[in-house]
């Protein structure tokens, strides 16, 4: 459609996209209230909304594909993941230390790669392509979404008020985000020079090694840095006397762009900066203020998003080549794969069952591997994208309706159960 005929389409439909965006944000700030104790999350009626409203004549002609549209769908899930990664960090306020971070650190360092390494033989095996293209999906596929785990996260800064579970689902969000980019960025290199020893040493030199420590210096020192500006400078010139929330959105684009700017992993970087403001004043109420405004943004953009999401479901052909070998494969990655990983990962850890079995089985997938999919799309040659979108699309759409009913019964069992104890 060009943009000739695109501008009369907007000015016809403005008015109802007005009311449908203002009952949407209504909906985003009403939904927590009403559905508390309901098996039904936002991100389900957000879908819900999306394939209802792109079935109707008047708005079919505007679905979307990603295949059509890349880099729209890559910098849209890029922007939602940093922000919601600046909002997970300014949640935590534990010590860097094992017996805090040990569970994290298996789910980092065990299940993920297993994760990974079980959904690439699953892709070549069922999906019959490449090792470089399953590889790919997997490595889209194996970390925990940082935007759709919200309601299986911490709820709130200060985190010693919460359980271990939602700690290390938070912080496994945190990380694995930028974790798994070394594994997006091996598909790439072996999609375009195959997998010989020269191209994956330079892989591990510059997409391992110098990729995720610039990020993790940018995160650290530019964490510091404004924690300084915010809380440390003379009182009349710190920027927490603004009261403005917007700083952590702002923060979060400029510590995301340096570490980028610099070669590194800005996944990394926002996450680390937030933990590091966190620190600078844990007690201050503008960190809370930070938070809420991150929490805000991150849910409105999620909202829009997963309407578009639901909109290529029904009309944009998001499932047109999908067949019995993709559905297999989405029930796997789902139903075994993650959650065998988890369990595996928390073998000998001081967890109680259910609480190794929730944190296993919610390895929610969402938006981050819509981005680290476009993303490799985007900046490699793989085979059959438009097929692989499906099996991707299938796999997120049956993590949104799953994880999204079983959470709330979920979460009150382990509150019951910690209420029992304590």
């Amino acid at each position: 459609m060009t943009s000739a005929a695109i501008a009369p389409a907007i000015v016809q439909l403005y008015i109802p996209l007005l009311l449908g965006v203002g009952l949407l944000i209504l909906l985003v700030a009403w939904f927590p209230l009403l559905f508390r104790n309901a098996p039904l999350s936002l991100p389900i009626i957000c879908v819900g909304v999306g394939a209802a409203l792109f079935s109707t004549a008047t708005f079919a002609p505007y679905a979307l594909h990603p295949v059509e549209t890349p880099v729209l769908v890559e910098k849209a899930a890029e922007l939602i993941v940093i922000v919601s990664l600046m909002g997970a960090g300014l949640k935590i306020d534990r010590a860097f230390n094992w017996r805090n971070w040990g569970m994290c650190a298996r789910m980092l360092w065990v299940a993920m790669p297993l994760t990974i390494v079980a959904l690439t033989m699953l892709g070549h095996a069922l999906l019959g392509v490449g090792i470089a293209t399953a590889l790919l999906l997997a490595a889209a596929l194996a970390p925990t979404d940082p935007v759709l785990a919200a309601d299986v996260q911490i709820r709130e800064p200060g985190s010693d008020r919460d359980d271990e579970t939602r700690f290390t689902l938070t912080s496994e969000a945190g990380l694995n985000d930028a974790l798994a980019f070394p594994f997006v960025h091996l598909a790439i290199a072996a999609a375009a020079a195959g997998w010989t020893a020269a191209n994956i040493g330079a892989w591990a030199i510059d997409a391992v090694l110098i990729r995720l420590s610039v990020g993790l210096a940018v995160g650290l020192a530019g964490g510091w840095l404004l924690g300084h500006i915010v809380y440390r400078l003379p009182a009349d010139t710190q920027l927490s006397r603004t009261g403005d929330g917007f700083v952590a959105l702002g923060a979060t684009l400029a510590i995301y762009a340096l570490a980028e700017i610099a070669h590194g992993y800005g996944f990394l970087a926002v996450f680390v900066a937030g933990l590091m403001l966190r620190r600078a004043a844990r007690e201050n109420d503008f960190n809370d203020r930070m938070h809420d405004f991150a929490d805000e943004t991150e849910r409105l953009l999620m909202m829009v998003l997963l309407v578009i999401f639901g909109g290529m479901l029904t009309t944009g052909g998001l499932f047109a080549l999908i067949g019995w070998a993709d559905v297999a494969f989405a029930l796997a990655a789902i139903f075994i794969v993650r959650p065998l990983a988890g369990w595996i990962a928390l073998a000998g850890m001081p967890v109680v069952p259910v609480e190794r079995a929730i944190i296993a089985f919610f390895g929610i997938r969402g938006l981050g591997s819509v981005y680290y999919f476009a993303y490799g799309i985007n900046h490699g040659q793989f085979e059959a994208p438009f097929r692989l979108w499906g099996a991707l699309g299938l796999v997120i759409l049956i993590s949104i309706l799953l994880h999204g009913a079983t959470v709330t019964p979920a979460m009150r069992l382990l509150d019951a159960k910690r209420a029992r104890s304590a």
